[in-house]
């Protein structure tokens, strides 16, 4: 894989009521920063994070806002993807998600991964 397009996928499990949510995208951003194209892959809890007026909710001092640190991250690119199983346990569809969310399976992340895509979980 050439350097231009290393790729992290950063797995999250954890919802709004854990500081690892924004843990978890303070360090997608960064990776972005760093040059690196990013996916979140959002399991189990952390798909709560990008439902629709959800994400207002949490805010970890020092870090910045969730809200914030979501914007920021798919505004450059990021990509936030939710676990289908997980999205269908808790009754949500398409529509209850910010713009910009893929409900996707994890065949997703193991294609970028069986690329060389490094992996960090949260």
């Amino acid at each position: 894989m050439s350097q231009d397009s290393r790729e992290l996928v950063v797995l999250m499990t954890r919802g709004a009521d854990h500081e690892l949510s924004s843990v978890g995208f303070t360090i997608a951003c960064g990776g972005l920063t760093s040059g690196l194209q990013v996916t979140a892959f959002l399991t189990s809890s952390a798909v709560d994070l990008v439902r629709r007026r959800a994400v207002d909710t949490t805010h970890v001092a020092p870090l910045d806002p969730l809200k914030a640190l979501i914007a920021d991250f798919m505004a450059r690119g990021g990509a936030v993807v939710a676990c289908p199983p997980c999205v269908k346990a808790r009754g949500y569809t398409q529509e209850d998600f910010i713009d910009g969310v893929t409900i996707a399976g994890a065949s997703v992340v193991h294609e970028k991964l069986k690329a060389g895509a490094a992996s960090l979980s949260f």
